[in-house]
């Protein structure tokens, strides 16, 4: 069984097996559900390490990232291929986010030794003034299943660099990413209780975290935990960091360069299986381009290749499980019944494993208020809206209560300029998908999307540690 790693002993549970969307007859192994009592240990076990790894060497904090990066570059083949097995996306894609999460952790090696602080003088003769920054505490980690190392990395690495401890719970369906991300930490030095896992149930042990003496606690899902989690942290007077999805839109104008807006739009909307919270699941297109637009991304999408995610040459892996392609599938059922016509795809494919695949689906005819266009379905499914302009197309694009990202396909440098300023959204993109981030710059939304300070980059001080000034009588 793998354990989970608590106060730096590895403690077991009840066994939950690891089961394969891509193969459902292969269990990748058990692992361990911890339970509320585990999740509490894990954060007495952070509250008593935090004593001394908040005065950490800077050092120190660099060669236990660095080590963490370097592993995870040298095995980002084996991981890779770990990750794809249970979480479902290809293999090519999971062996580069393996490589995102060493460069995250490389980068944040770097953060640990780029001290900043502020020295100057006060309004009152012979007094300095210094600002400087200290750990924010014991940190609450969640993350979803979707990433399964790239964002535990982007979470931990910050919070170890900036001198916090860490209680770190997975999502429940993808164990072996996460156990094998935190096994390496371990032997890279941190010490006892500055890094925990508690796998298991988000009813009991993510409860128990929201609920625990937690200083601040990050956490990316769904919108209505990520309510709940900001409710409970303001009783608490608790910092905290929420990044809940979107509904994004990807506008393709008239002058767009067909090929160049197919292949934006065929990315962003359906690799990954459309399980990224960036995807572009709105595609607002204009009247003089829809026609060609549309035709040129069907057929795209029948040529693509959907099976095993360990397979050369497949392109769209599984569903990651059976509840989320009978979401999948609930979504597609009320698209059409509330007439959009669906162009393609949709249907459950049978493949030589037993598996949750599904044809990537695309439907036409949609209007911004059909549930389709509105709420977060979270799989290869993509709306087409037709509009007349740009400036009608500006308007939908922001019409939706989320906010993370967006794009725009345009050959006209006004109207790119225009959308980057006046898109509601946090992170906007021209003739590129709207998935697919650089690690070192800030990631987050407006709106329904996020809340709190930015993700990753050097925007991660912001909420891994908290500012100190303080003033000096030197005379």
């Amino acid at each position: 069984m793998h354990g989970n790693l608590i106060a730096g002993e590895w403690v077991n549970g009840t066994a939950v097996p690891n089961i394969n969307p891509s193969d459902t007859s292969d269990v990748i192994g058990d692992f361990a559900s911890g339970t509320a009592q585990d999740a509490t240990d894990a954060i007495a076990a952070a509250r008593a390490a935090f004593d001394t790894w908040q005065f950490s060497a800077p050092l120190e904090r660099h060669a236990i990232l660095s080590k963490t990066a370097a592993e995870l570059m040298a095995r980002r083949d084996e991981l890779g291929a770990l990750l794809a097995r249970e979480e479902g996306k290809t293999r090519a894609e999971a062996t580069a986010e393996v490589g995102r999460a060493a460069q995250i952790f490389d980068f944040f090696a770097g953060e640990a030794l780029r001290l900043t602080g502020e020295a100057g003088a006060s309004t009152r003769p012979g007094i300095e003034v210094a600002v400087t920054r200290e750990p924010a505490g014991v940190v609450g980690l969640i993350t979803p299943w979707n990433f399964p190392i790239a964002i535990p990395a982007w979470k931990i690495a910050p919070a170890l660099a900036h001198g916090n401890t860490v209680v770190f719970k997975p999502a429940s369906l993808v164990p072996a990413s996460a156990h094998a991300l935190v096994d390496i930490i371990h032997r890279a030095g941190a010490p006892a209780g500055v890094v925990n896992l508690v796998m298991g149930p988000g009813r009991s042990v993510g409860q128990t975290m929201i609920e625990g003496d937690l200083d601040a606690i990050s956490f990316t899902g769904s919108t209505g935990t990520g309510a709940m989690i900001a409710m409970e942290s303001a009783k608490r007077q608790r910092r905290f960091q929420l990044e809940m999805g979107g509904k994004n839109p990807m506008v393709v104008l008239d002058d767009a360069d067909l090929d160049t807006a197919v292949r934006a739009c065929l990315d962003g909307a359906y690799f990954s299986t459309g399980q990224r919270c960036t995807a572009s699941s709105r595609l607002i297109v204009t009247e003089g381009i829809h026609d060609r637009f549309v035709a040129a991304l069907r057929d795209a999408i029948a040529g693509l290749n959907v099976g095993h995610a360990l397979n050369d040459g497949t392109q769209i892996g599984p569903v990651v499980d059976q509840s989320q392609l009978d979401s999948n599938l609930e979504y597609i059922a009320k698209g059409e019944a509330e007439g959009a016509a669906r162009e393609i795809g949709g249907e459950v494919l049978s493949r030589e494993t037993a598996g949750f695949f599904q044809r990537p689906a695309l439907f036409t005819g949609c209007t911004n208020d059909m549930t389709i266009a509105r709420e977060e379905i979270f799989g290869p499914v993509a709306a087409v809206i037709r509009v007349r302009d740009y400036d009608e197309a500006l308007r939908v694009a922001n019409d939706t209560p989320f906010g993370l990202t967006s794009g725009i396909c345009t050959a006209s440098l006004k109207h790119a300029s225009d959308f980057r300023r006046k898109s509601q959204a946090g992170m906007v993109t021209v003739n590129l998908p709207t998935a697919g981030v650089d690690f070192h710059t800030p990631f987050g939304g407006r709106k329904g999307s996020s809340f709190g300070p930015r993700e990753q980059g050097a925007y991660a001080r912001e909420f891994y540690s908290t500012v100190k000034t303080a003033y000096i009588n030197a005379g």
